[in-house]
């Protein structure tokens, strides 16, 4: 059976203060990879890397500010050794708004943080990865990239992009053994899911979920360590959804009696 352990790998992960973030830095730190951690909010950041006394740095920083994410990955450079093997690009934030009502400070902030960040993120240390000849680069996207989901054109165009971006990297640095793909959340129980939808918002959308549970955090920290380890090596360009089957079946109305 292939090795899903990440032992002597150095993996830097974004948003893992909470939530997906979290869920994705504690799996990778179970499965040995020393962590590098950052996010906005310190104080949950720190109790994360706590968790791993010893194999865990974090570093505070707002990836919407022009230069966060090059601060980050010289960072990450300074205290890895340039040894970064696996980047989880899941900093983001959703911008659920009228399409009529954007701001372009919304659109500008969206674009700063849910792929601008990314992508400079990506390109710094992927550097180091192409001339190792290995590495893995895994993008958390969103099933609104695929699905015509009201109120999220902002949102959904950029993680459209990451997609996007996702695929020409694959292309580009595949020669030299350097993997990216994408994982795309549906519904998934975090805490900004809780804070942005009422209570009946999402017991009725959990209704559409064939498997009628919302998703953990767990659910997707599971598939990317999959993803950055060697049993997915031969797994590149790919945009794997997790959703409970939401987006495949087309169950918009699951209740109703059939004939």
């Amino acid at each position: 059976m292939t090795d899903t352990r990440l032992d002597g790998r150095t993996a830097l992960v974004t948003g893992a203060s909470r939530g997906i973030g979290a869920a994705c830095a504690r799996a990778m730190g179970q499965a040995g990879a020393r962590l590098l951690l950052t996010a906005r909010g310190d104080d949950q950041l720190r109790q994360v890397a706590a968790e791993f006394s010893g194999s865990a740095d974090f570093l505070g920083a707002d990836l919407t500010e022009a230069d966060a994410a090059e601060r980050v990955a010289d960072w990450a450079i300074e205290v890895s050794g340039d040894t970064v093997d696996i980047l989880v690009n899941n900093a983001g934030a959703p911008v659920s708004r009228r399409a009529r009502n954007l701001t372009a400070a919304e659109v500008d902030r969206g674009i700063a943080l849910n792929l601008r960040a990314p992508l400079l993120l990506s390109v710094r240390l992927g550097r180091a990865m192409v001339a190792r000849g290995s590495g893995s680069i895994i993008n958390i996207t969103s099933v609104a990239a695929a699905q015509g989901i009201p109120y999220q054109a902002a949102y959904a165009a950029t993680k459209g992009g990451l997609e996007a971006m996702t695929r020409s990297l694959a292309a580009e640095w595949g020669p030299s053994g350097v993997r990216v793909n994408a994982i795309a959340p549906g519904p998934i129980d975090t805490e900004a899911w809780r804070e942005e939808l009422p209570a009946e918002t999402r017991a009725a959308v959990e209704r559409l979920v064939p498997l009628r549970r919302t998703g953990r955090p767990d659910d997707i920290a599971a598939l990317a360590v999959f993803l950055a380890g060697e049993a997915a090596g031969y797994v590149t360009a790919q945009v794997i959804t997790v959703d409970g089957g939401m987006t495949r079946t087309g169950e918009l109305n699951p209740d109703t009696p059939r004939r």
